[in-house]
């Protein structure tokens, strides 16, 4: 690493590579706290859901997900060899949006955002990605909107049952089941449900995207009273890292101080304005020319599109396009947008890890834990994804050997939020 930067970074305790072995350390105790009932960041949510035992076959699911301000829904058919296929797409808005709604233009907007699939299937599988608590029945009761989501007089109440009724209200007479997840819980459900032939010991949901979660597969433990089940972690609210200057000046501004610091320093709704606020701090101290310096002190936002295009192409695009920056000013720039990209990498690589462990697989080489990996974050982002793999392979095999392997599938959110409304 460039000197300059090394002196920067250490002067305002940025770790571009925090101690991967620490944090896993306190991410488990977090856990496990969690599961006991002791006060975590992690939530550590029950679902009271395991992998399907048999694939589906010769069956229909209406699937709706609600991951953020979009709202998808569409009907996905299983033939007679269990190979799902999607149709009915469509995309609208969820509720919310623009300003607070009631418990009833909640679940209208949503009934009439579904209502082209009437009576196509008796079952609705919901993937719904904000907190809620998951029921024995798989009911969603949600406990806070995230996203700029306004509906707080649906807070407390069972999302699946209210639903229902508003469709029976409406003529719908095919209703068996809603089904409530998380979208980790139908990224895990998807690996386990298209393992491709091979042989898994158990599974691992992880996303990083506008946000940071993850889930895994939790063998029966007494200590826990707990039988074998999915644990959503809701771990993007862990916060027992350590924060620089560059996250305090951020934090200041923003809702919920001091909390969700790992999902703050890593996921794609946050990391662009940290690798601008480094930036800003770095042109404020003359690290680079002064023209760049004044170029970089006028942008007033960064999305991680952006920084993510320059640091793919930096002599061409993104953050310098209409900057007089020299060759120096380029490398400085693009070695202190890689550090945040970094610590984004090694959290992403610790909360993975973690989950690994907690399942207590993984310990042949013939059996590794699979991995689905979701997130345009974890995907697309310039080097984050191979860092990703490194930091594993060193952390969990190599020193540990635990097998691992991390996988992609398209469609997965729909593909296991269909199998999750069907076990």
């Amino acid at each position: 690493m460039n000197e300059k930067i090394s002196s920067f970074l250490k002067k305002h305790n940025f770790e571009n590579c925090p101690d991967i072995e620490k944090t896993v350390s306190d991410l488990m105790a977090d856990m496990k706290a969690g599961l006991s009932g002791k006060e975590s960041d992690s939530d550590m949510i029950r679902t009271w859901a395991d992998i399907p035992k048999n694939p589906p076959k010769n069956q229909k699911v209406i699937v709706i997900d609600a991951g953020g301000t979009n709202f998808r829904s569409c009907l996905v058919t299983f033939d007679a060899e269990g190979k799902p296929s999607i149709s009915d797409l469509k995309k609208t808005s969820m509720p919310g949006i623009k300003c607070e709604v009631s418990k009833e233009e909640f679940f209208d907007t949503i009934a009439e955002n579904i209502s082209y699939l009437k009576d196509k299937a008796d079952r609705i599988g919901f993937c719904f990605s904000y907190p809620m608590e998951i029921t024995k029945e798989g009911d969603g009761i949600p406990t806070c909107f995230t996203k700029e989501i306004k509906a707080s007089s649906v807070l407390g109440l069972p999302i699946g049952k209210n639903l229902k009724e508003k469709l029976e209200s409406l003529g719908w007479s095919k209703i068996n089941g809603i089904s409530l997840m998380n979208d980790t819980v139908s990224a895990l459900l998807a690996g386990a449900a298209d393992s491709g032939g091979k042989s898994y010991s158990s599974y691992v949901g992880f996303i990083l995207g506008t946000g940071l979660n993850a889930a895994y597969i939790q063998k029966t433990d007494p200590a826990y009273k707990i039988d074998r089940q999915i644990i959503d972690c809701e771990c993007g609210k862990f916060s027992n890292i350590k924060s620089s200057d560059v996250d305090i000046a951020l934090d200041k501004g923003r809702e919920h101080q001091g909390l969700s610091l790992i999902e703050k320093a890593s996921s794609g709704a946050y990391l662009g304005g940290v690798i601008l606020q480094i930036l800003r701090s770095a042109s404020e101290e003359g690290l680079f020319s002064q023209e760049t310096c004044k170029n970089i002190l006028g942008i007033d936002s960064l999305g991680l599109f952006d920084a993510d295009l320059f640091m793919h192409f930096p002599a061409k695009e993104g953050l310098l396009s209409n900057a007089a920056a020299t060759k120096e000013d380029v490398e400085l720039i693009h070695e202190l947008s890689m550090a945040a990209v970094s610590r984004s990498a090694s959290y992403a690589a610790a909360i993975i890890a973690t989950s690994v462990l907690m399942t207590g697989e993984g310990k042949k080489s013939s059996e590794p834990v699979c991995v689905l990996c979701d997130g345009t974050t974890f995907h697309k982002t310039y080097g984050l994804k191979e860092m990703v793999s490194r930091l594993l392979l060193e952390f969990l095999t190599e020193k540990r050997g635990i097998h691992f392997e991390l996988i992609s599938m398209e469609n997965d959110i729909t593909l296991g939020t269909a199998v999750g409304a069907l076990e």
